[in-house]
């Protein structure tokens, strides 16, 4: 009983302590590149490429769930370079970064909609043009 009553007690104790936690960003090694989002997206299309040219159901089922997946995870890279990487200095100097921002994650949600690939190709198009300013901004 005694051990049990211990055990209970060193519970009550560490589930009440609080607990600071800490970090400066998604990725806290400071390495971000736009490869990443370029690389899903790639897929996106590669995806759509196979799908169009298949006439098995079962495996145009799967291209669809990958590129689903893909197309989410272009968001996610997206999203990370946004919000983690670009700052209010990069901004004033490149004002169009909303809008490539903007342009760019509304494609990866269209290319969840459809087969078509030249929806994968604005897709890739967009990251493009977020890949020139972030490689400006390492100058």
């Amino acid at each position: 009983m005694k051990l049990l009553a211990k055990v209970i007690e060193s519970l009550e104790r560490t589930a009440t302590a609080p607990v600071t936690v800490s970090a400066h960003c998604d990725l806290p090694c400071g390495v971000y590149d736009p490869a990443q989002a370029r690389i899903e997206a790639e897929s996106v299309k590669a995806c759509m490429e196979k799908y169009n040219a298949s006439n098995d159901e079962v495996f145009k089922a799967r291209a669809v769930t990958i590129k689903e997946e893909r197309a989410e995870l272009v968001k996610y890279h997206l999203w990370i370079l946004w919000t983690d990487y670009f700052k209010p200095a990069h901004l004033e100097k490149f004002p169009q970064l909303h809008t490539l921002f903007w342009n760019a994650t509304k494609a990866a949600g269209e290319s969840k909609k459809t087969n078509d690939t030249a929806v994968a190709q604005d897709l890739l198009n967009q990251i493009a043009e977020i890949d020139k300013v972030f490689w400006e901004t390492k100058k």
